[in-house]
């Protein structure tokens, strides 16, 4: 989200523990779970949204940086206008902070005020996303990522969203760029929970045509449907997984507009394995049990994008198999991922 690479100076998890004395001042204050926050500070800490701190832009609007006076550093997603209700939108909001693990972004606080202004806030990611990572590992030589580092983000994803399926929230978009990292770049999901915060036009209502997921990353199903599911979702993580592992973007537009999983079955089908690493991955001992494991990690991607829906494996299932890839002292073991409670 915000290509910087650094770690943050004041995260909203090392302030969000601190009663800031000026929360305590008059005018309208956002409902924070752990501390206060005024809207002039939030105001003030974006510069009056501010376009130079734009972190991100997304259908459901834009995502600002904010750096307060203390040194804690925010996300504040400022939603599109046409936002439901206040009573509704305060309610869906509270229940949404609710939803807590490691490997997503966890709200942390929301404002609803006249005329239209709806505020979402989340915790800062410095290290950016996973599309920005991608992108600039193409060009590092491909010294920048490891098959533990890759290994590490793939399963943080995939236990992100073993655990919204768990509550039956579904994502709609898994993506790179829905994709963030922490001071420490481990992988946050974002962009879920929101379709209910939105006001739905009677058109929208209706109908299917809604936009679901992105270009690349949809599942066919999906594409004609407009309509998410909990095998959807797994398709797109298929995708983001092999583009993962292989460094190659979901549509080539180079090679007569072939897919990423059409692609990578015409390499296996040759014998040629060693055409599937990202760049990063090159110097891989094919006689090495990380050769098995990055193989193993391509068949989970292949299996999550099988045509049939219905032959897609739930995303638990694929967390227990990419656990069993590496299960060490830095990677838990763990194929239930309600048990990886979210630190607050």
């Amino acid at each position: 989200m915000t290509g910087e690479k650094k770690r943050s100076t004041g995260s909203a998890s090392s302030g969000a523990d601190r009663s800031r004395g000026s929360g305590e001042n008059g005018g309208p204050k956002l409902v924070m779970f752990n501390n206060k926050i005024t809207l002039a500070e939030t105001l003030e800490a974006t510069r009056q949204f501010d376009e130079e701190n734009v972190l991100s832009r997304g259908r459901y609007g834009l995502v600002f940086k904010a750096t307060f006076q203390d040194g804690m550093v925010l996300s504040i997603r400022r939603l599109v206008d046409g936002t439901i209700d206040e009573a509704n939108f305060k309610k869906e909001a509270a229940m949404l902070g609710k939803v807590k693990h490691r490997n997503i972004t966890v709200l942390r606080g929301y404002y609803a005020g006249p005329p239209d202004l709806r505020l979402l806030v989340y915790d800062y990611m410095p290290n950016g996303n996973l599309a920005t990572l991608l992108q600039e590992a193409s060009h590092q030589d491909g010294h920048m990522l490891n098959w533990p580092m890759l290994h590490l983000i793939a399963l943080g994803i995939a236990r992100g969203l073993s655990f919204l399926h768990s509550l039956s929230i579904l994502h709609g978009d898994i993506k790179p760029q829905n994709v963030l990292f922490d001071a420490d770049f481990e992988a946050h999901l974002s962009e879920f929970g929101l379709e209910k915060l939105i006001m739905a036009t009677p058109t929208e209502a209706s109908t299917s045509s809604t936009a679901v997921g992105s270009l690349g990353y949809v599942a066919p199903e999906a594409a004609l449907t407009g309509r998410p599911s909990k095998e959807a979702d797994v398709y797109s993580f298929g995708i983001v997984l092999l583009e993962i592992l292989t460094g190659r973007k979901p549509v080539m537009f180079s090679q007569d507009e072939e897919d990423i999983v059409k692609w990578v079955k015409k390499q296996l089908e040759k014998g040629q394995i060693s055409e599937l690493l990202e760049p990063g991955l090159l110097e891989l001992d094919p006689e090495s049990s990380e050769w098995e494991e990055f193989l193993l990690g391509v068949k989970v991607g292949l299996l999550c994008t099988a045509p049939e829906p219905l032959d897609r494996p739930a995303m638990a299932d694929i967390v227990f198999m990419l656990e069993g890839c590496r299960v060490g002292a830095e990677v838990p073991s763990s194929a239930d991922p309600t048990s990886l409670h979210s630190p607050a």
